[in-house]
């Protein structure tokens, strides 16, 4: 059977107009924010900031330190996205009483047992997606222990022997990169939230995804820890 035909038309526009607003919202984030100023690019700077320290420094016992603490935020989401897509499994194995729960809801729309269970496998692939991003991030702040581990003494910087410039730019971009995509797993977790309006009704899924984008703009250009981190010289 044609899996087109068996979802409604109504739920594919919500689910097209939901993955076209993640998707939209992370370009936008990314190039608007290099161009204005966001959370992430101000925080990129402070990364800056501290390998140059770090440069500075010897020994870099406080240098590990702070990266193993950073490490341990995504690590609990990763462990955390198994858990829920293991429950989330274990509820394909109860939809028609999920279903018969769902349809008490006021406001709630019915649906069928093949409709209900698309729901939860895009529910899967999303957490699935964020679960990569987390482990990635985890396998990233790895290599930035290995950067800071390699570093030359701040002596051979100050000699000339090494650049440190280069080392500062190199150490800040892969720091960076870890906070993009930690990022973007938490991002996952945001628009998570507006999937489970899916389960009421696809008008619902469409506003709460758009009410996620608001907190999303918010949080990342608007937010007062940005005004705060913001170096305006």
């Amino acid at each position: 059977m044609n899996i087109f035909s068996l979802i409604p038309w109504a739920d594919w526009l919500a689910l097209v107009c939901f993955f076209a607003l993640w998707t939209g919202y992370a370009l936008f984030a990314r190039v608007w924010g290099r161009k204005k100023g966001s959370l992430i690019q101000a925080t990129n700077r402070y990364r800056g900031y501290w390998m140059a320290q770090a440069t500075s420094r010897d020994p870099r016992m406080l240098d590990g330190l702070i990266t193993q603490t950073l490490s341990h935020t995504p690590s609990f989401f990763s462990s955390t996205s198994i858990l829920v897509i293991g429950g989330l499994f274990a509820l394909l194995g109860t939809t028609e009483k999920a279903t018969e729960l769902m349809s008490e809801i006021p406001f709630a729309q019915t649906t069928t047992l093949i409709v209900f269970e698309f729901k939860i496998l895009v529910l899967v692939a999303i957490f699935v997606y964020a679960f990569f991003r987390f482990s990635w991030c985890l396998r990233l702040y790895t290599f930035v222990a290995l950067v800071i581990g390699a570093m030359p003494s701040p002596e051979e910087f100050d000699s000339g022997k090494f650049d440190r410039k280069q080392y500062i730019n190199r150490a800040a971009a892969m720091v960076g990169a870890a906070a993009e995509t930690f990022n973007d797993g938490l991002r996952a977790y945001y628009f998570s939230f507006a999937a489970l309006a899916w389960f009421i009704s696809p008008l619902s899924m469409v506003l709460a995804t758009l009410i996620v984008v608001a907190i999303l703009y918010s949080r990342e250009f608007r937010s007062e820890v940005l005004h705060i981190l913001k170096d305006e010289g």
